[in-house]
């Protein structure tokens, strides 16, 4: 699968399985990987916009079965639930962090 081929791992505490589809140049991205990475968590991303073109097409269709829209930052968490946007609460009460 391209995912595991372009996801970059970010070290820590393993809460959940984590991945985050995100864009280089996006604002809300990189608080999002901020808050993941001051929380301490493991987490997987992927940002879109880094990727060859036949790769990013391949990892849209993948980010649409999680956010119809394919809008960033998108977080998947436990390949059960997403979060659609820099959405810190929801993020701390799905990883189980204060």
């Amino acid at each position: 699968m391209v995912i595991e081929q372009y996801a970059k791992r970010i070290s820590g505490e393993k809460k959940a399985q984590v991945l985050l589809f995100a864009l280089s140049t996006c604002g809300w991205c990189r608080k999002t990987k901020n808050l993941l990475s001051e929380l301490g968590v493991e987490y997987n991303y992927i940002d879109v916009d880094q990727v060859d073109e036949l790769a990013r097409k391949e990892i849209l269709n993948e980010l649409g079965k999680w956010n119809e829209r394919r809008t960033f930052p998108t977080l998947v968490v436990n390949n059960d639930t997403s979060v659609v946007g820099f959405q810190e609460e929801e993020i701390r009460g799905l990883l189980g962090v204060g």
